[in-house]
């Protein structure tokens, strides 16, 4: 940017960006010729025209080469200009670009800067919004459960504690939907923040983690884990607590469908230049029709697990989108209803 802010200082220049490259083009072009001239003009001995030659040449590469590398660092600012936008766009990374240019490539400067800003304050005023919505109406479906509680505290009829019983239900599951909406909300700007540089991953260190999240779930049902580690560690582009929680969303999730007195395996290993991470249940399963809904917000598929444990609606779609932000794939298997499922977490090595 010191070459293009110099160059900005020009008078004639200033306004330009497009003058500002046929300036710089300009001198390139014309310091073969002014060399040759002085080589002529005051050089002592006489001149051959090898001698001539052979000076061009070399003063035309020099002059070629010195252009290029002045070119190359005028786009510096369309270089920084893409870069800025590229950060937010991956991970919500903000910049503070130069805005005081009045060139094209100022004016781009300028634009992609104030269009950050916006993007950034507008996600944060709706996330705002959405927050302040959401305690306003865990507050709304408050009272009806309280009224409905204090009416089952006084013993009343059968058909009256029934109806007061449903009117607790109903506000418990508008609780829980919005308790799932603000979750989804954080889960998405906590992903979008993330880091994307390579860190290496020592699977032995987190699957003690992974083991003491799940346990108690695996004891209600009698669930046997089988967890075979053959990977003992892989440079990836996802954090590794995110990592932790995807695995056990779904080692989670395969409990839920699964049977009691049934078994569960997880398999982690490298094949063809690839980290595979696989999760193996023999429960419930779905029809192949099902698949693309599976991974889908608050998805159709919400459904009880075998001992009728509730489903948010969001894990899978979290864990999907976790996993393809971090540029890996998360696919789903089944051979059918009853009949067990597959989820299967691929990463590029």
């Amino acid at each position: 940017m010191k070459l293009y802010h110099k160059l900005s200082q020009i008078g004639f220049l200033k306004k330009s960006y497009t003058l500002k490259f046929l300036f710089v083009a300009f001198i390139g072009i014309h310091i073969p010729l002014i060399g040759i001239l002085f080589f002529v003009l005051f050089f002592k001995q006489d001149v051959s025209p090898i001698s001539v030659l052979v000076f061009s040449l070399v003063m035309t590469l020099v002059a070629t080469a010195i252009t290029l590398l002045v070119l190359n660092k005028l786009i510096k600012p369309i270089a920084t200009a893409s870069k800025a936008l590229n950060d937010y766009r991956t991970s919500r990374k903000l910049s503070a670009l130069p805005t005081e240019y009045t060139d094209e490539a100022g004016l781009l400067l300028c634009n992609i800067q104030e269009s950050i800003n916006e993007a950034e304050t507008f996600i944060n005023e709706k996330q705002d919004l959405v927050y302040m919505l959401s305690h306003d109406l865990k507050n709304f479906a408050g009272n009806p459960q309280a009224l409905a509680r204090l009416i089952i505290i006084e013993n009343p009829s059968e058909s009256v504690k029934n109806l007061a019983e449903l009117i607790c239900e109903s506000t418990d599951l508008q609780f829980r939907y919005i308790e799932n909406f603000i979750k989804l909300l954080k889960e998405q700007d906590e992903i979008a923040k993330m880091s994307h540089e390579g860190k290496t991953i020592l699977f032995s260190n987190i699957v003690p983690f992974i083991n003491e999240q799940v346990e108690q779930h695996l004891f209600d049902k009698n669930i046997k884990l089988d967890l075979v580690l053959e990977c003992a560690d892989a440079k990836l582009k996802i954090d590794e607590g995110l990592l932790v929680q995807v695995l056990v969303n779904l080692i989670s999730n395969a409990i839920k469908f699964s049977y009691f007195n049934s078994e569960i395996k997880v398999r982690i290993f490298s094949e063809n230049s690839k980290l595979i991470v696989t999760v193996k249940d023999y429960g419930m399963g779905f029809d192949k029709s099902q698949i693309e809904e599976l991974f889908k917000k608050f998805t159709k598929m919400s459904r009880l697990g075998t001992a009728n444990e509730g489903s948010t609606g969001i894990g899978l779609y979290l864990c999907k989108e976790i996993i393809e932000r971090n540029n890996g794939r998360l696919t789903a298997s089944s051979e059918g209803k009853n009949r067990g499922a597959e989820f299967r977490i691929e990463f590029d090595l």
